[in-house]
């Protein structure tokens, strides 16, 4: 039912049919490409590390892919929300999908992020870009106590150190910024002291 004032010379003929899609969450390559054009997408990231009995981050994971150009690049776990997707399945989802079914991923307890990253198309806006498209991510750190298989486009999990992890050599090789968004996350956590 529409809510909205109808003009003057409304018909309800001309109320356009809208349709279920046949699967909400997902869009077509081109439906995709059209919206990264017009809105701001969400997403979420998952700074991989593996902690101590107290809690502490001893070890952070750092994936390594081969970018649209055939560049080899570091980055974190990150993927879209999809439509009716809470962020917790989002995250949850994506983690398995870059580190394997066996991970074993435990989750934050508060959905709050330890940061809000905006990506934009051009750079200097901010310190982060993604050519594609204006996106916004939720950032999360989440330790995994299981055996990391990378999946997807994800070659390999490189494991290292917090401080060999922000070293100018890997803050280098993370694309589209992401060297600054993995710094704020060990910061976050106490892991750069």
């Amino acid at each position: 039912m529409s809510v909205r004032t109808p003009d003057p010379d409304w018909n309800p003929d001309d109320e356009p049919v809208v349709r279920p899609p046949a699967n909400p969450g997902w869009l077509s390559d081109l439906e995709l490409a059209e919206i990264r054009g017009r809105l701001p997408l969400l997403y979420v990231e998952a700074v991989p590390v593996r902690v101590d009995g107290l809690g502490q981050v001893t070890e952070v994971g750092v994936l390594l892919r081969a970018n649209a150009v055939g560049q080899m690049t570091r980055t974190v776990v990150s993927g879209r929300v999809m439509y009716g997707e809470t962020l917790r399945d989002a995250l949850f989802r994506h983690l398995e999908k870059d580190l394997g079914p066996m991970a074993f991923p435990l989750l934050p307890a508060s959905p709050v992020p330890f940061t809000v990253a905006e990506y934009f198309p051009l750079p200097g806006l901010s310190p982060f870009t993604d050519e594609r498209q204006h996106a916004v991510s939720l950032a999360y750190v989440v330790p995994v106590t299981g055996t990391c298989e990378p999946r997807q486009d994800a070659l390999e999990v490189t494991w290292m150190t917090p401080l060999e992890a922000v070293s100018e050599g890997i803050v280098a090789e993370m694309e589209g910024g992401r060297g600054v968004l993995l710094k704020q996350a060990l910061a976050s956590v106490g892991a750069l002291r």
